[in-house]
C-alpha cells in the first residue's frame, strides 16, 4: 500500500540514510530511483540487493523520475542538487550540519536559517519537507514496527505546505514510525544536532516533550 500520488521515490544520495531508505521505500512497495555523486554503475550492488523495483541513475534522472524525491547528501553539496527536475515536487531533506564536514556555514552559525530552509532556498519552486534527521540509519529498518504498535517509534516532519508534509508523512507510517508534526521549516531547529530528541528511540509523546525542551545553540 503506498500513499496516494506517490509511485515512484527517487533518491539523491546512496549513503548509509538513502541506502537505508531505499530498502524502506521497495519494502512498502515503491519503485525507487537512487542516485549518487559518482555514477550509477558504483551502485550496482545495491541495486542488486534490492530487485527488480530498483535502479540506479543519475541525480538528474533520479531528480526527474520520483514523485517525492530525497535529497540526502552532505549539507556542503546541496549547490549541486539539480534544480529544473524538481519544480513542483516534494522534497524531503535528511540533513544535519557538521561544521567539521561541511565547513562553515555563517547563517547556520548565527542560527538565522535551517538546513532545509537552505535546500529550499536552493529549490524555490519545490515543497521541501524535513524528515528522517534524527535518526540513526541503521534504526531506520530494525526500528520500524507496525502501525498501533506500543510504544512505536516517531519521526518529525516540518515543511512549509501542510499538504507536503501530509504526504511525507504518510510515508513515514509506510516505513514503520510515527509521525509529529512540526509545522513550518524554520521549526527543524528542534530536532538538529544536540536537541533533546535527537537520535532517541522516542515515542510521539516522549519526541513532543523533548521538541519542547529544545533549545538554540546560543541558549545552550
Amino acid at each position: 500500500m503506498t500513499v496516494a500520488g506517490v509511485h515512484t521515490i527517487g533518491l539523491i544520495g546512496a549513503g548509509r540514510i538513502g541506502s537505508q531508505l531505499a530498502r524502506l521505500a521497495v519494502r512498502s512497495g515503491y519503485e525507487v530511483v537512487i542516485a549518487n555523486s559518482r555514477g550509477p554503475e558504483t551502485l550496482a550492488d545495491l541495486v542488486a540487493e534490492l530487485g527488480e523495483h530498483a535502479r540506479a541513475a543519475t541525480p538528474e534522472e533520479a531528480a526527474a523520475a520520483g514523485d517525492v524525491v530525497v535529497v540526502t547528501i552532505p549539507l556542503k553539496n546541496i549547490g549541486t542538487v539539480p534544480v529544473e527536475p524538481l519544480a513542483g515536487k516534494i522534497v524531503i531533506d535528511t540533513n544535519n550540519y557538521y561544521p567539521r564536514r561541511d565547513g562553515s556555514i555563517p547563517e547556520l552559525d548565527d542560527e538565522s536559517t535551517t538546513t532545509a530552509e537552505l535546500l529550499q532556498a536552493h529549490l524555490p519552486t519545490s515543497r521541501v519537507v524535513k524528515a528522517f534527521n534524527h535518526i540513526g540509519a541503521p534504526d531506520l529498518t530494525t526500528d520500524s514496527t507496525a502501525p498501533g504498535t506500543p510504544h512505536r517509534r516517531a519521526l518529525i516532519v516540518a515543511g512549509d505546505d501542510p499538504v507536503a508534509r501530509a504526504t511525507v508523512g504518510g510515508i513515514i507510517d509506510e516505513f514503520g514510525f510515527d509521525v509529529v508534526d512540526l509545522g513550518p521549516l524554520a521549526e527543524g531547529w528542534r530536532i538538529q544536532r544536540d536537541t533533546p530528541g535527537y537520535v532517541k528511540r522516542d515515542d510521539a509523546n516522549q519526541l513532543r516533550e523533548h521538541l519542547a525542551q529544545a533549545r538554540r545553540y546560543r541558549d545552550m
